[in-house]
């Protein structure tokens, strides 16, 4: 949770602003707690506030991209359009994606790479977190919200698209991204036709499930967002995460919405935002 104040930015009134003017991002390499480079931007958004602002007065949302994504693709800089006239945004790629080192361990160790990007976000000033993740990365802020407190933690949890527990191959798109994982064929196409860079080895130990972590995440706000025609992933995996939580979650499925980021259309991904800023300003 935030360890600073924010008082003051509970008090002001933020509106969206969707003028594309304003500072330009700032982008660098963060490094994690096990030493991988991990290739991140900040976007300080299009926010008008009443009177003077500082980052403190500002949320930040900290966007978990899904599997084979990265900062740079088109589908995960229009979720950091949208977020952006409600605040400031951190867009990274994980490890093994795009620019950034190491390899993906598929939603393991990658908990590392959002505690470092959360921690940056902090430490340009703001005092209001949000984590957003989608399909991979919604189970990455589910368990990282369960194991990380403080500077590196969050203060408002959103699941888009996120299996609720490991090994599900119940859906045709599944069974071919465990082949993507875990054959030595499939980790070729991962690194050469998606630029995802796949580790070799299996989990050991097997880390927490998603639906382990829920419990743990609370008094943070947790909504967990789901498409009912998801191809990946049926909606007894957003029931089952959102019956973990024990009524702290609140849960939305989604008519005719599809699979992660690309489903997520701009008035679904402005009704999160807007989700988001009013429970920082409820828990600052």
């Amino acid at each position: 949770m935030s360890d600073g104040s924010a008082g003051h930015a509970a008090r002001s009134r933020v509106r969206p602003y969707c003028e594309t003017n304003g500072p330009a991002p700032l982008r660098t390499f963060l490094h994690t707690a096990d030493g991988i480079s991990i290739d991140s931007v900040y976007d300080p958004g299009r926010v008008v506030y009443d009177g003077p602002a500082t980052p403190a007065d500002h949320p930040v949302f900290v966007v978990a991209h899904g599997f084979t994504g990265d900062v740079d693709r088109p589908h995960v800089r229009r979720v950091v359009r949208v977020l952006g006239r409600y605040g400031a945004v951190v867009t990274f790629s994980f490890r093994g994606h795009g620019a950034s080192g190491g390899r993906s361990t598929v939603g393991d160790r990658e908990v590392l790479d959002l505690a470092a990007a959360v921690g940056w976000a902090r430490s340009l000033g703001h005092t209001r977190v949000a984590t957003v993740g989608f399909s991979m990365g919604g189970s990455v802020v589910l368990r990282h919200a369960a194991l990380h407190r403080g500077a590196e933690g969050t203060d408002a949890v959103v699941s888009v698209s996120a299996p609720a527990r490991w090994y599900y191959r119940g859906t045709a798109p599944m069974r071919r991204l465990h082949w993507l994982v875990t054959r030595p064929a499939g980790r070729l196409v991962g690194r050469y036709g998606f630029r995802t860079r796949i580790h070799h080895r299996d989990w050991d130990p097997v880390p927490l499930s998603p639906v382990e972590a829920v419990p743990r995440i609370a008094p943070t706000p947790l909504l967990v967002v789901h498409g009912d025609q998801d191809g990946y992933f049926p909606v007894d995996h957003p029931r089952m995460l959102a019956e973990a939580a024990a009524g702290h979650a609140e849960l939305w499925l989604e008519p005719g919405m599809g699979h992660a980021e690309h489903a997520a259309a701009d008035p679904l991904l402005t009704r999160i935002a807007e989700w988001t800023v009013t429970r920082l300003h409820e828990t600052g």
